[in-house]
């Protein structure tokens, strides 16, 4: 478990921040944090704020990374670039959670390296983490700024034939009554802007392999803008789905089973293949596996269903026009 539990005994009094700094040797900041989590006990108790004096039996909640082996593919003086699986969380959602990607960027870079961005659990691909808070102040900053790009590899259900592009607006939702959407294409929703082009067509799969360009940030706007034009990622257990199974998924009682034959695959067939930025020179830089061979964990077409009708649709978006 990445979260340890660990005793000290203090022979002198020091402020509690304090010697958080001096014993793992992180910021202020970081020692406040674990103060403000009840992180750090006193003879069993909780600290009442940040500037309280501490001494005897302290106890400590820390995180003490646990590598799988998945080595980084990339590493410079700066940052490091990794290849995350399908199925891994880049930060633990809590304490109990038994590995994340964090784990791999701490035990290769120590506690001041971070994941800069986030990529959806079940979203394979690369993965960027700084070594050092200038790194990590100038690369999350450049994913703020829109300045760094990125491009996808999708499976969705159905043939496209040729490129297009959908510029539909983005709302989070705030109702999850009638779906278990997380955001959904609405006119008071925000500017997304996506471009698509095929790369192959499986005719047995009856699957398209696509490039995905993102050109804003918008929550799942790739898994949305797909919906939208009734060719789903394979795998969405959101999007594509009835709310009962998009329900039995969030609560974890979607069986393998049920998962393929609801979504046509046993994962989300989305994959972040690229990234291009300027950081002391440029880089461009590609994911090394090859997604195209991942189809492997598609559904054949009569084992799987959709209900594409489950969402709201912009009433003058004509999205099969888009496709002809």
């Amino acid at each position: 478990m990445p979260f340890v539990l660990k005793r000290f005994e203090l022979k002198e009094e020091t402020l509690a921040f304090v010697w958080l700094m001096r014993t793992f040797g992180i910021t202020q900041g970081e020692a406040q944090r674990i103060i403000d989590r009840g992180r750090l006990l006193c003879r069993g108790e909780t600290l009442p704020d940040k500037s309280a004096r501490i001494s005897g039996e302290v106890e400590v909640v820390y995180f003490e990374a646990q590598s799988r082996g998945n080595l980084p593919i990339l590493t410079t003086p700066d940052f490091y670039l990794f290849d995350k699986p399908s199925g891994v969380l880049v930060h633990p959602k809590k304490m109990m959670t038994p590995y994340s990607m964090l784990d791999e960027v701490r035990h290769f870079g120590g506690q001041h390296a971070n994941a800069v961005h986030r990529i959806d659990k079940e979203t394979s691909g690369l993965l960027l983490a700084s070594r050092h808070k200038e790194a990590e102040r100038f690369l999350k900053g450049a994913f703020e700024r829109k300045a760094i790009q990125k491009s996808y590899r999708a499976w969705v259900q159905g043939r496209v034939k040729k490129p297009f592009s959908v510029d539909a607006p983005i709302l989070l939702n705030n109702d999850y009554g009638p779906t278990k959407h997380k955001v959904f294409i609405h006119r008071s929703g925000k500017r997304a802007y996506t471009t698509f082009h095929p790369i192959q067509y499986d005719k047995t799969l009856d699957a398209t392999l696509l490039e995905c360009i993102p050109h804003t940030g918008r929550t799942h706007q790739i898994r949305i803008h797909l919906f939208h034009v009734k060719h789903p990622i394979l795998g969405d257990p959101i999007y594509g789905t009835s709310y009962e199974v998009a329900e039995a998924y969030l609560e974890e009682r979607l069986s393998p089973e049920e998962r393929q034959r609801h979504t046509g695959a046993d994962r989300l067939m989305l994959h972040a293949y690229s990234v291009e930025f300027d950081y002391k020179q440029h880089w461009r830089l590609f994911s090394r596996n090859d997604f195209s061979q991942e189809k492997t964990a598609i559904a054949p077409p009569d084992k799987r269903e959709f209900n594409l009708t489950n969402g709201w649709k912009i009433e003058s978006e004509k999205p099969e026009e888009v496709l002809s």
